[in-house]
């Protein structure tokens, strides 16, 4: 079995290169993906793989049912939206949306699920159940697809017994993937707040109320929410992105200053007790110092956490399929992920997919304008997919 979809896999490799290329060429945002659903739901046709559609709006799911399709279900997952950054690769495949462009590997999730999908198809026959194939928009904004496709019954009719998905990895080389059993990825709030005071002529402060000194402070004392309020063998990361006084310049002090920020962690207890801590700390340095803070949290995704026996299940079986030499252990990450939302619901197992290439100069992060990936990785993303499902629907007890 292992050699027929290797060989399934490498006889679509240039169709899977050339999804992946489209996908690439066309991106779409959070919410607006509708060509790359039609796209996706094209694909399916082709394979025969029946589908249901407009599931949060442009969710795809398809199914491959085997023999005993009751027996046990597998589910499948790749998203496939994109993000607002201006591509800056000279590559033929480049961006054609301005300001748009797929620097989060959602175009090699989605294609590798294809590619995956089509080797399904050819030996359902074989198959020990039914797979579950979901295509999920909106990965990148919150409340994130994943969580509204839940609501929209993804789940259900039939329920799977785990859900496996895969990300890109610019740390790892092609041909490598990673895997990380237990809590693996952190919880992500978003953070808006804004300091307001009275502003006035920069050489005459005692007039105003600086919002700025107040915001100077602000972020100082929220640090210590972390350093001094989390026992230290939580994970907890609180960083502010952006800052930006609404009309102050050289000699004037402004009315007020607005800020955006993250929090994350990985404990759901600690988690909203620090939404808290973190309120009354902003609120009450800005009225001790003669001004006002609006304090507001994003609830975002959770924490993820891979179930540990599937985990190991599907390390031992990609080292099966890809040598000991190209499956590696990677460690707990603080960023975060909306595939998190499946793992509160059911067993999860989300591993990392290298595309790493330094002689070609491959290297760079995810959410840069110049990251890409060696697209040899995708031959291992669709068949790792693949074979994974294979032996988890062979494990189930009879």
């Amino acid at each position: 079995m292992k050699n027929k979809i290797q060989q399934l896999i490498s006889d679509s490799f240039q169709e899977i290169i050339d999804i992946r290329r489209h996908i690439h060429a066309n991106p779409e945002l959070s919410f607006h993906e509708y060509k790359t659903s039609a796209f996706i739901q094209q694909k399916l046709t082709e394979f025969g793989i029946p589908f249901d559609n407009n599931i949060a709006e442009n969710g795809v799911v398809g199914y491959i049912r085997g023999k005993k399709p009751n027996k046990k279900v597998v589910a499948l997952r790749a998203d496939f939206d994109a993000l607002p950054i201006e591509e800056a690769n000279d590559v033929p495949y480049k961006s054609q949306n301005h300001g748009v462009m797929h620097a989060c590997g959602h175009d090699a999730h989605t294609a590798s699920l294809l590619g995956a999908s089509k080797a399904l198809k050819h030996i359902e026959g074989e198959l020990e159940g039914t797979v579950k194939l979901i295509f999920q928009p909106a990965e990148e904004r919150l409340p994130g697809g994943a969580s509204l496709m839940i609501k929209a019954g993804v789940l259900e009719n039939p329920t799977p017994s785990g859900i496996l998905g895969q990300h890109v990895h610019p740390i790892l080389e092609a041909g490598k993937v990673g895997f990380c059993p237990g809590m693996s990825m952190a919880s992500a709030d978003e953070i808006d707040m804004t300091i307001y005071g009275s502003g006035g002529h920069g050489a005459m402060p005692h007039t105003t109320v600086d919002p700025i000194v107040i915001t100077s402070h602000i972020i100082t004392a929220l640090q210590q929410i972390v350093s001094r309020n989390c026992s230290p063998i939580i994970p907890s990361v609180l960083t502010f992105g952006y800052i930006q006084s609404k009309g102050g310049t050289y000699n004037i002090i402004p009315d007020a200053v607005s800020l955006k920020g993250t929090f994350r962690t990985m404990n759901e207890e600690w988690r909203f007790e620090a939404h808290k801590l973190m309120t009354r700390m902003a609120t009450m340095m800005a009225t001790s110092m003669g001004g006002k803070c609006d304090f507001d949290i994003a609830v975002g995704y959770p924490f993820l956490i891979n179930d540990t026996n599937l985990t190991n299940r599907c390390k031992e079986a990609a080292i099966e399929y890809l040598g000991k030499e190209n499956v590696v252990d990677i460690p707990q990450r603080m960023t975060s992920e909306d595939f998190a939302y499946y793992t509160q619901e059911i067993k999860g197992c989300f591993y990392r997919l290298g595309v790493r290439n330094e002689a070609r100069g491959i290297t760079s992060g995810v959410h840069t304008p110049t990251f890409n990936i060696d697209e040899e990785a995708l031959k291992v993303g669709a068949g790792v997919m693949a074979w994974l499902t294979v032996k988890e629907l062979a494990s189930a007890k009879i």
